[in-house]
């Protein structure tokens, strides 16, 4: 997952694990791992910078993104995300995630990382950071 030595911890929420998330295994399927970081990212940009995650032609999007998964999760349960930020770059960030089942909040069951891109939607590449994106990430 890259240098994780500069992070810090930004957010934190809680989500529910639905009936339908499991597969035919009866845990949470890996997919929806994928849908957890992605719910926790968009409401932790939204915490960090407001509605400035998108400003006219640019916006925050993401260039990749992985997930390892530790312990299986059942339902009934909810997930807690703990989201991290930093390693910053000219016009992207990285983001980490430790996710937790609450019933054994002490227990890491899937860590995640996606790498934020400031974009030009009119060119479609990459564009600097804005100053206030940096600032809430470094804080």
């Amino acid at each position: 997952m890259g240098d994780t030595t500069d992070r810090r911890l930004v957010y934190s929420c809680t989500l529910p694990v639905r009936w339908g998330d499991m597969d035919a295994f009866g845990h949470v399927n890996n997919a929806m791992y994928l849908r957890y970081l992605e719910e926790a990212r968009v409401q932790m940009l939204v915490a960090m910078l407001g509605n400035q995650i998108t400003e006219g032609d640019f916006a925050t999007v993401v260039i990749n993104v992985g997930c390892t998964f530790l312990k299986p999760i059942t339902y009934p349960d909810s997930v807690r995300i703990d989201c991290y930020a930093g390693e910053m770059g000219r016009s992207s960030f990285m983001t980490w995630y430790e996710v937790f089942a609450l019933s054994e909040p002490e227990q890491i069951a899937s860590e995640g990382y996606a790498k934020v891109v400031w974009m030009d939607r009119r060119s479609g590449k990459s564009a600097p950071l804005p100053e206030h994106i940096v600032k809430a990430v470094i804080g």
